[in-house]
């Protein structure tokens, strides 16, 4: 029988394709298949290094060398990335890996799988267009995933962020990543081949969607970005506790998940497709080895301890203060005056810097970049008009 993958996002596809590849029958379900999803889209150097073909392929990107940060205050800083990040539209990287599975021999269905009975190795899939059985079923359909209380345990609203954004006409060589005060989570412009991604995340636990999108939709005028007209997108996005990542199991007798449907993403920048690639290749490694077992001590080894590292330093990043700053404005500063400072998180964005030591090179670097401030002191910005920034017809 066949291993029935529910789910044709990044991690669906993926591990559709790997498992296939092997020599597995695969049955690879998915309603929508390669569509628009409101993310950023980036792809971090770590991901391109561990999956050239992303960076070899010829779908359509944008290679992005540079970031601006805006703190709380308006303050305003540039880093140039030496290591640029890719960004795919969602319907571009998805009809990338859907065709790579569909080569690799995996079936694919436009059809919703609706229920899901029996048990490991006789597994039932009610889908609309009629049945069929599994031997083993993956769970890749995202953090809405239908079927996670089934299995597992269901996400809580502490465990969720939501999202709200625009998508915009345009696109530049630099995106933004621009932070406020009291809120956990972000506003990210992220330029696309043809449009921007622009939007905003928040701890569904601290924050309504309609709010956030009022905060975004302000923070866009300030910037001279014409929104109105543009088509709007709500999500919602795992970022899960440390006591969840530890209490909730990601697989058992027949079963696993895999991607945002596990919850494996970063909690702090929300970054989701590495580890939705790489969860995948990990499943997919343990099923073809015949060891199923093996994946969760495999996510543990590879990301899911940096996971738990992010998850109990997040309230701190974005509520905390140091030297009587909230740390979001302190790390725009201290990245507008510190050349040390800026290679660090140059690290960060590539993802070369973990977090289990990013707190010790920090506090090692901080002598100096605390020289290097006094040296160099930064005037607060004053928002300013990019005239690169998009415009939207209405």
């Amino acid at each position: 029988m066949p291993i029935a993958i529910i789910g044709a996002g990044p991690a669906g596809a993926f591990a559709a394709e790997s498992l296939a590849r092997a020599g597995r029958k695969v049955l690879l379900f998915d309603e929508k298949l390669a569509w628009e999803k409101p993310c950023g889209g980036g792809i971090t150097h770590k991901a391109l290094v561990e999956y050239p073909f992303l960076g070899d392929s010829q779908a359509e990107r944008n290679w992005v060398s540079g970031c601006e940060l805006v703190s709380p205050s308006g303050r305003r800083t540039r880093l140039r990335l030496d290591r640029p990040i890719a960004i795919f539209s969602r319907r571009v990287l998805n009809g990338l890996l859907l065709e790579r599975a569909r080569q690799a021999g995996a079936e694919v269905v436009q059809e919703r799988v609706i229920t899901i009975t029996g048990a490991a190795g006789t597994w039932k899939l009610h889908a609309r267009g009629g049945d069929c059985e599994a031997a083993y079923v993956v769970l890749a359909a995202g953090a809405r995933n239908p079927f996670r209380a089934q299995f597992s345990l269901p996400f809580g609203a502490q465990d969720l962020m939501a999202t709200a954004g625009y998508y915009i006409p345009g696109s530049a060589a630099e995106m933004q990543v621009r932070f406020f005060a009291g809120l956990d989570g972000y506003m990210w412009m992220f330029p696309r081949s043809d449009h921007y991604s622009a939007g905003i995340c928040g701890k569904m636990s601290g924050t309504t969607t309609a709010e956030l999108r009022r905060r975004l939709e302000a923070a866009l005028g300030e910037e001279g970005v014409e929104f109105r007209g543009a088509p709007f997108y709500s999500h919602v996005l795992p970022s899960p506790t440390v006591g969840f990542l530890r209490r909730a199991p990601v697989c058992g007798e027949g079963w696993a998940m895999i991607g945002d449907a596990a919850g494996f993403v970063d909690p702090i920048t929300g970054e989701g497709l590495y580890y939705a690639l790489r969860s995948a290749d990990l499943l997919s490694r343990a099923l073809i080895a015949g060891r199923p077992e093996s994946y969760p001590h495999w996510l543990w080894q590879d990301f899911l301890r940096e996971l738990e590292t992010a998850a109990g330093f997040v309230g701190r990043f974005f509520k905390g203060r140091f030297a009587g700053a909230p740390v979001p404005e302190r790390i725009v500063q201290f990245a507008a005056c510190s050349p040390r400072f800026r290679t660090l998180l140059c690290d960060v964005f590539a993802g070369s810097q973990g977090y289990s030591g990013l707190r010790r090179r920090a506090y090692l670097l901080l002598p100096m970049m605390l020289t290097e401030l006094v040296r160099m002191p930064i005037q607060p910005h004053r928002p300013t008009t990019n005239d690169r920034r998009p415009t939207a017809a209405l």
